[in-house]
């Protein structure tokens, strides 16, 4: 029934009036599910550390640890992953996408460079850098959101949509990183 229930949901999205409403939905999810996990210090701390150690990165040395770490997906010897997916803050966020029982079905921190500091699991690269999910989140300020179409998943076999917006520096203002989650369209409803 959930899979019609989502099927239905995601064929109905097709216009610009339901896209709107999927908006608000998953802006509506995000603020009440997510927020709270990206203030929490275990977030914050892992940025901030992570925006220290790659200060002074430049695109040839992100452009080559995206590349380590899609050669190492799917291996069974995983140092690039492993040092992002055997942290805290990935500790963290698996805990909270399985609080949320399917409704979330990945989530993933990344740093100024759009680099993942932390992840519920493997995501298919490492640079984020590139993507909407990042270049319109943050860059662009404090509260900017950017929700991706709902789509199947192929990896999941559920109909999804990505929700990704700024992380703040409480302390500060600044934005500092971004969060992305994976959100079953039939938590939507």
């Amino acid at each position: 029934m959930k899979t019609l229930i989502a099927s239905a949901l995601a064929l109905s999205l097709a216009s610009p009036a339901a896209a709107i409403d999927a908006s608000a939905a998953l802006g509506d999810f995000v603020d009440q599910y997510v927020m709270s996990w990206a203030m929490d210090p275990t977030v914050i701390e892992a940025i901030r550390a992570q925006n220290t150690a790659h200060e002074a990165l430049t695109q040839d040395d992100i452009d080559s640890m995206d590349a380590t770490w899609r050669d190492e997906v799917g291996t069974t010897a995983t140092p690039t992953i492993s040092s992002v997916l055997d942290n805290t803050l990935s500790d963290y966020l698996r805990a909270q996408v399985a609080g949320l029982k399917g409704a979330v079905t990945e989530a993933f921190v990344m740093d100024a460079h759009g680099l993942n500091v932390g992840a519920s699991a493997t995501t298919s690269d490492y640079w984020q850098g590139d993507e909407a999910k990042f270049t319109e989140t943050f860059g662009v300020g404090p509260d900017a959101r950017h929700f991706s179409d709902i789509e199947k998943d192929e990896s999941t076999q559920t109909y999804q949509a990505q929700a990704s917006f700024a992380i703040a520096d409480p302390d500060t203002g600044e934005v500092i990183g971004a969060m992305t989650v994976g959100i079953n369209a039939a938590a939507l409803q």
